[in-house]
């Protein structure tokens, strides 16, 4: 691991650093300590060509002037909170109505904006890690509890980024993070990723209304949503819903297992998503609109990225038969998700 970059200061004097991990492959990824952000992400293609394939920007000044959670990690609850409220032991709590009449990503000051402690790690197979911790108070953007977080990110030999997160807690609290990484295969800058083919193994999803206000139940995949087998997303996207795309209940199979697989057939760049996450959330970047101009110099538009976002259930504590995120003392949390990357 290279030494940590300066990457500039907040408005509040806070430094933020950038840390990047490489492989002897030559493979790289660049994390910043603000929001566990993930920068940059180095890959070959099938003949060996490097390109980064995430969105995002190269200087601090646009990710402090907002951005839709490029590459952050999003808590304390990524995923709408419906309402904007849980009850949970006999308390409601309400929280911040930063998504209509919902709660999105944590907040108006979710994770993606606090500034992570930073400490390299030494392993025992050589790869290159990085793990970042912070507290979050008790009263933190409405949720109750101290909560002591840590998320660890890895490069390995064979071109896979190895997420892991672990949380505890003095009190009860939802708690589900997830990586917001915006993949393009192709390249960030290149375009649209309707020429990707996407495969999601999930028979049943999360409905949602106009507002993707989460409905609280599960229904099998249609014709409209259904990824179990490859789909151009050039063919799907204009069936999914608001174009926006599903939260899927995935596999209750126990530890890793693959989730999502995307191709890109020009770089024959193959990205597999594993996680022992109990959801994935697709994202298709339809609200991107050309406003932000990203590291190559060129505006994102819609659909310039894919979102494949391991998360557990985010509203849980409304209805925990759909998913039980609530963290409690003495019961630490544990995952992990592995984004690999491979050609073709």
């Amino acid at each position: 691991m290279s030494p940590p970059r300066f990457f500039g200061s907040l408005p509040t004097g806070q430094t933020v650093d950038a840390f990047t991990l490489t492989n002897a492959g030559h493979a790289s990824v660049t994390i910043l300590t603000l929001g566990g952000i993930v920068s940059s992400l180095r890959m070959p293609d099938r003949h060996g060509v490097f390109a980064d394939l995430v969105l995002g920007f190269d200087d601090l000044t646009a990710y402090v002037a907002g951005h839709p959670y490029f590459g952050a990690i999003a808590g304390r609850v990524a995923g709408r909170i419906t309402e904007a409220r849980f009850s949970l032991d006999g308390s409601t709590h309400p929280l911040a109505a930063n998504d209509g009449s919902n709660h999105l990503h944590g907040g108006l000051r979710g994770f993606d904006q606090h500034v992570w402690s930073a400490h390299p790690v030494t392993r025992p197979d050589g790869a290159d890690s990085l793990r970042l911790t912070r507290l979050s108070p008790d009263g933190e953007e409405g949720y109750p509890g101290n909560v002591t977080v840590a998320v660890t990110y890895t490069l390995t030999a064979d071109h896979a980024l190895i997420i892991d997160s672990e949380a505890s807690t003095d009190q009860a609290t939802p708690f589900s993070l997830t990586h917001h990484g915006y993949f393009n295969l192709a390249g960030e800058g290149s375009g649209s990723v309707a020429n990707h083919t996407l495969q999601i193994h999930a028979d049943a999803y999360a409905p949602t209304d106009a507002a993707m206000t989460i409905l609280g139940r599960r229904e099998s995949v249609t014709a409209a949503n259904d990824f179990r087998q490859p789909r151009l997303l050039a063919e799907a996207i204009p069936h999914l819903h608001q174009h926006h795309g599903d939260l899927y209940f995935l596999s209750a199979a126990t530890g890793l297992s693959e989730v999502a697989r995307l191709t890109e057939p020009t770089s024959g760049r193959i990205l597999s998503v594993t996680t022992t996450e109990a959801c994935l959330q697709l994202y298709t970047g339809v609200s991107l609109d050309d406003s932000l101009i990203g590291k190559s110099g060129r505006p994102y538009g819609p659909h310039a990225g894919l979102c494949l976002e391991c998360e557990g259930y985010p509203d849980g504590a409304n209805t925990p038969a759909l998913g039980d995120i609530i963290l409690r003392p003495g019961t630490p949390q544990r995952h992990t998700t592995t984004y690999a990357f491979t050609t073709a």
